[in-house]
């Protein structure tokens, strides 16, 4: 994984593993991953340029956990089984999940423009609409292309209304609607879209309507706070020809693109409970899965078909030090949730492929 910059992408593991997170619709093959098979995926991982791992893993009805590297370099003591970690664009799945929640209660329309509810944000705010924004296809520049990634940058605080004045500073990428492309700024809006429906912080509406009725105990939103609560690994980025520490950060630069810190267990939970229909209704999980035509992104979730014929939902997320991925079958039964803490990549990282591979094609 590269880190030129701060990013929160969402196609990492396409650089990571010849894969592109593009739907959903069977489960993993009968009897389900083996578990010694999964042990040496992390295991090649941690040799080939992560200093840590852990996974969790539900398939078949049963469920497990595995992990492999080191919580810290130069330290002998392995990764958390349950350890916090920053998620990055994880958290999009989270925004996404609110607004379309707040698109069911009949509180906007998905088709509705940006300027109807924050006039005046964006230059182009007429032309561009919730739906857009939530698939990536508003052609707003991404702000984190801007972004060196040095270490003031990394404990600044920022405002959103910062950040996407940095990306209106830049044209369109290209007219809003007729185009796909991956953008962080689409997010940020969404979280202000977000606190004008609700009239409360983004924080708060996703602590209340997410994180709490759910019992994620162990997620959180730092706002500003540097470090990371509880049980941890540490995150590595190289920098001047070394290794650098980069687990401490003000996660406000990724806000509601990329902020929030969680475990596997709780985002089992909260997979589970989205794509079992506890979190949306019917007819908006519907939207949430069904990407625009020609394009791998739904809205909050992208979608891959394996090399099996089974096809995936998900996200991944990416910061300085870490790489989330979260991966789950149309109908709920087969889930992943994967932690890596970077390190060196003098060496392509191996072990990606065969992760999810025997996760979901068994």
């Amino acid at each position: 994984m590269r880190h030129p910059g701060i990013r929160f992408t969402a196609l990492a593991v396409a650089s990571i593993a010849g894969l592109s997170l593009t739907t959903v619709g069977t489960a993993a093959a009968i009897g389900g991953p083996d578990r010694q098979a999964i042990i040496r995926a992390l295991d090649l991982m941690t040799t080939t340029g992560a200093a840590g791992a852990q996974v969790r893993i539900a398939a078949d009805g049963r469920e497990f956990t595995a992990r492999s590297g080191v919580a810290r370099l130069g330290s002998p003591a392995g990764v958390p089984v349950n350890g916090r970690f920053r998620i990055a664009s994880v958290t999009k799945t989270f925004t996404a999940t609110v607004l379309l929640q707040l698109a069911g209660e009949g509180r906007l329309a998905l088709d509705d423009t940006v300027s109807r509810y924050l006039p005046g944000l964006l230059p182009d705010g007429d032309r561009i609409t919730v739906r857009m924004l939530l698939q990536h296809s508003s052609g707003l520049y991404n702000y984190s292309d801007d972004l060196t990634g040095d270490p003031v940058e990394l404990q600044r605080h920022w405002d959103p209304q910062d950040l996407v004045a940095m990306a209106t500073a830049h044209p369109l990428n290209f007219p809003p609607g007729t185009a796909s492309k991956y953008s962080n700024t689409d997010y940020i809006v969404a979280g202000l879209l977000v606190e004008h429906l609700t009239g409360r912080s983004w924080a708060t509406a996703v602590r209340s309507r997410i994180i709490h009725p759910l019992g994620l105990h162990d997620t959180s939103l730092p706002g500003d706070r540097t470090t990371i609560p509880g049980p941890h690994a540490h995150g590595y980025t190289p920098r001047d020809g070394t290794l650098v520490d980069v687990t401490a950060m003000n996660p406000s630069v990724g806000w509601a693109a990329g902020e929030i810190i969680s475990t596997t267990a709780d985002l089992d939970t909260f997979t589970e409970a989205l794509f079992g229909g506890r979190l949306l209704r019917p007819e908006q999980l519907a939207e949430m899965t069904a990407p625009a035509p020609g394009a791998a992104y739904g809205l909050g979730l992208s979608t891959n078909v394996l090399s099996c014929g089974v096809q995936v939902w998900g996200h991944t997320g990416d910061v300085p030090g870490y790489h989330t991925l979260l991966a789950v079958t149309r109908d709920g039964r087969t889930r992943l949730q994967l932690s890596l803490t970077t390190a060196t990549r003098q060496t392509p990282l191996q072990g990606y492929r065969q992760l999810v591979d025997e996760v979901f094609c068994g």
